[in-house]
């Protein structure tokens, strides 16, 4: 079998990384039409194509959970029909399709050659990580909250870049057995906590706690002494490398808004309102972008900040329905960790990080992350390694 080609997979994370990527921020304002996304994916389709006839294919019947979220794509796209004037329906659309054909092409991508693909693509986060991070804080700088972001993103989505950065330091220390990537988890640390994002950091921090209940039995007494040591290293080096707004905006984000006045950025009311929106329509929602248009249009709100509850609000019970027949089905798929535990679990971890993330802030088009890193772990627990897939003769020559 030869080796999955690198060129999609570099295409592909790319276009996820990037976002909404107009050519408006690259300052022609004149070609703001211009989507890169589209481009690039069918770029990266057209190379995807060329190295199909070396794909082999997931064992039947295990794909349940990827037609169920194709279909709730599609259910969301025909909820158009059905949502209000108000609501941005054109570029939702456009999402929801982007969304669908990055989870496919995903897909098949790693189906092809998992071990090669799911690697890649923690090199690349590592990469992007180191990027992002030297960018925020050497060339962007402060926004006008004093959060830290980079190449124009917003400090929500940087965030969840750089703790995959941490997600891929470890990926890679497993995978490799070099220890340099782990160096850089404290750089990756201090850019999180300069994003201010908190619910990135509690999301992080629920998948790094899941992770060590679940490796608790190989865990030796050494590890554990030489994990709080590293630790400690690593706050010190973020106290001291630190620039000075950190100790500002940790203050008054963190210590004073979180935790002494209990503030959250109005997300509780937000919340609240697309609860009662769902209450109002039940069955099939309010419709795509339903939610910004009977209420965001007129409190200057874009999207609930919950992906579950957007879900909710917009497509009803049976929205709600699809979504949770597609993570049942993974589960089924992912549970055990199938034929490449370890890569199924690094998988599954920044699946499930960046999808906790998203129950604290982001659209639809913001969850590309977690769905193609669930399409990783799947693959990698479906397709037979080469050994398995031989019969033992073949492999003795």
């Amino acid at each position: 079998m030869r080796r999955a080609f690198l060129a999609p997979g570099l295409l592909l994370i790319l276009v996820a990384i990037g976002g909404r990527y107009t050519l408006d921020r690259a300052g022609l304002v004149d070609l703001a039409w211009v989507d890169l996304r589209v481009i690039g994916l069918l770029v990266a389709l057209a190379v995807l194509i060329l190295n199909g006839a070396h794909v082999r294919g997931a064992p039947p019947g295990r794909e349940g959970w990827l037609i169920a979220a194709l279909l709730f794509f599609l259910f969301q796209i025909a909820s158009a029909l059905w949502a209000p004037p108000a609501a941005r329906v054109g570029p939702q659309v456009l999402d929801l399709v982007l969304l669908g054909v990055l989870l496919v092409a995903s897909h098949q991508y790693t189906i092809g050659d998992p071990e090669t693909v799911i690697r890649f693509t923690f090199q690349l986060f590592f990469v992007a990580a180191v990027v992002y991070a030297l960018a925020a804080i050497f060339i962007s700088g402060p926004g006008e909250q004093g959060r830290y972001s980079a190449f124009g993103g917003g400090p929500n989505v940087f965030a969840r870049i750089e703790v995959l950065g941490v997600i891929s330091a470890i990926a890679l220390f497993m995978l490799t057995g070099r220890k340099l990537p782990l160096l850089f988890i404290p750089l990756f640390l201090l850019a999180t906590v300069l994003s201010g994002s908190r619910g990135t950091l509690v999301a992080g921090a629920v998948v790094g706690f899941a992770a060590l209940l679940k490796l608790r039995h190989r865990l030796s007494a050494a590890g554990v002494a030489a994990a709080g040591v590293v630790s400690l290293v690593a706050v010190g080096l973020i106290a001291a490398l630190a620039p000075p707004e950190f100790t500002d905006l940790f203050q008054e984000r963190f210590v004073e808004q979180t935790v002494q006045e209990q503030y959250l950025s109005g997300r509780t009311d937000i919340w609240m309102a697309a609860v009662r929106l769902f209450a109002d329509h039940p069955i099939g929602g309010a419709g795509l972008d339903g939610f910004y248009g009977l209420i965001g249009v007129n409190q200057a709100v874009e999207y609930p900040h919950n992906y579950v509850l957007a879900v909710a609000a917009e497509g009803g019970l049976a929205g709600l329905g699809l979504l949770t027949v597609s993570v049942l089905l993974w589960t089924r798929v992912v549970r055990g960790g199938g034929h490449r535990p370890q890569l199924t679990g690094l998988a599954v971890a920044s699946a499930v990080f960046v999808a906790l993330s998203g129950l604290f802030s982001g659209d639809y088009y913001d969850s590309r992350l977690a769905w193609i890193f669930a399409a990783m772990a799947a693959a990698a627990a479906l397709v037979p390694t080469f050994s398995e897939s031989k019969p033992l003769a073949v492999v003795a020559r």
